[in-house]
């Protein structure tokens, strides 16, 4: 019987397939050396040939099923006591064998430079593979070429995984715009990204799920687009992965943007939408929604029907980044509209999702118009406390904005932590640099600790 612990999930698989009573494995033939679940080539001096392609199957069978190992040992079936983070994914460079452009690193397609770019944090690379980095024709500081990565490369988001598994991050909401899917070129891209996803979740046990952003589009053009998409998705049986995230017995989507002020899509459209995921696709629709939702003022439409639409939704998730800026301002938010929205979801008996965010800054992607570090990360404080104050008034998930969002400075992944590591000329943050001082993975960090806290919250609760 095959038995996965969460401790040693590797070993585990190992054990079982050492128990076997007569492995099916021939000389000449794949074999597995257990421990560090190597894989490798043995013969025998009158083996008889194994065929390129046998090989290549075995290689592949036994490679799926080593990294499921992982995933069966965690559990994705639910969304209570998981921290989850919103993963972008959306980098690339000229070098890129799908769609090779930069995306996401400088203004509008424009050369490589310090005026052009539009990120405000500059990732720390220390740890990459020189194969896994494009060149930009800068200079750091240190005078050591200035490199970025693409999310193209699968060793970069495997990398990605692995700092989730080690700092204590569940899962990851994958964002799919609605731009980038209704375009074939970059269509292939974020599929390709997707499948890279796919495979650092299972090999590293974390979680996934979709998450449609409906920004910059037509409301006429939503719901067949998005329907023809998650079709898609389904027929490639992305769903069907040992890592996608359930939740209430059904695989979670997200859909971004339905009621949020600025956002195009009509009351109408978000019914049919929803209607869709939940009767014909069979999912459990979270909605990231606007963050006075409940109110129907301020950042949210204001049309009657939306009420309805937000009634709908099985989890209810309001998009709080930049709507306040300091400690107090959150504190204040979490005392008068979280605790109510989240009385009136248990009432209505939907599950909320808040989203925390550690700071932000878009200084750059606004070409200047925006200050640098516009809400400060204040050492981590503010991160923390927002996460407090939900835990507090008894949320039992959370949604960290984001995992690599380095346009608006709200990432948590690995950074750049002294001067020395940002390209000269560049007008970019070094989070805490002037307080506290920084460090690279100090929000990995704190991103894991809030991921304990919940979990020790809960386990308070039984």
């Amino acid at each position: 019987m095959l038995s996965i612990t969460k401790r040693h999930p590797e070993a585990d698989f190992c054990r079982y397939l050492k128990s076997r009573r007569r492995p099916t494995i021939r000389p000449g033939s794949l074999v597995y050396f257990c421990g560090d679940i190597l894989l490798g080539l043995y013969s025998e001096r009158n083996a008889s040939v194994f065929t390129t392609n046998s090989l290549l199957r075995s290689i592949a069978l036994a490679t799926h099923l080593v990294a499921g190992a992982q995933a069966l040992a965690a559990d994705f079936t639910t969304l209570i006591g998981k921290h989850v983070a919103g993963y972008q994914g959306w980098f690339a460079c000229p070098s890129d064998p799908v769609d090779p452009r930069w995306s996401h690193w400088f203004l509008g397609g424009q050369p490589p430079g310090p005026k052009t770019l539009s990120v405000d944090l500059w990732p720390d690379l220390s740890e990459f593979d020189p194969s896994e980095l494009c060149p930009t024709g800068m200079t750091l500081q240190s005078g050591r070429e200035a490199l970025v990565f693409s999310s193209e490369r699968a060793a970069t988001i495997h990398r990605h995984f692995q700092w989730m598994k080690n700092y204590g991050i569940d899962g990851v909401a994958v964002q799919r715009f609605l731009s980038e899917i209704s375009n074939p070129r970059s269509l292939s891209r974020v599929d390709t990204v997707l499948g890279n996803i796919r495979t650092a979740a299972e090999a590293e046990g974390r979680g996934f799920f979709i998450m449609y952003d409906l920004s910059g589009f037509q409301d006429e053009q939503l719901a067949a687009l998005i329907e023809r998409d998650w079709t898609m998705l389904q027929n490639n049986r992305v769903i069907l992965s040992s890592s996608y995230m359930h939740h209430n017995g059904r695989p979670v989507v997200g859909l971004w943007g339905l009621g949020v002020r600025d956002r195009k899509a009509s009351a109408a459209t978000a019914a049919t939408l929803i209607r869709f995921f939940k009767d014909e696709a069979k999912t459990t629709v979270l909605g990231g929604v606007a963050a006075h939702w409940r109110t129907l003022d301020a950042d949210s439409r204001g049309e009657s029907e939306w009420a309805d639409v937000y009634r709908s939704f099985d989890i209810i998730s309001p998009w709080t980044v930049g709507r306040f800026r300091t400690t107090a301002e959150a504190n204040a938010f979490a005392r008068n509209t979280m605790a109510s929205d989240i009385n009136e979801t248990r009432r209505r008996g939907q599950d909320y999702m808040p989203v925390i965010f550690p700071g932000f800054s878009w200084h750059n992607l606004q070409r200047g118009a925006a200050p640098l570090d516009q809400i400060p990360r204040r050492c981590g404080s503010f991160y923390k406390e927002q996460a407090s104050n939900a835990l507090r008034l008894g949320a039992t998930m959370l949604y960290t904005a984001m995992f690599d969002e380095i346009d608006e400075g709200t990432a948590i992944f690995k950074l750049a932590k002294t001067p020395f590591d940002l390209p000269q000329a560049a007008r970019l943050l070094i989070p805490d640099a002037d307080t506290c001082g920084s460090k690279d993975d100090l929000y990995l960090q704190i991103a894991g600790q809030i991921t304990n806290e919940l979990h020790g919250k809960l386990k308070e609760n039984r």
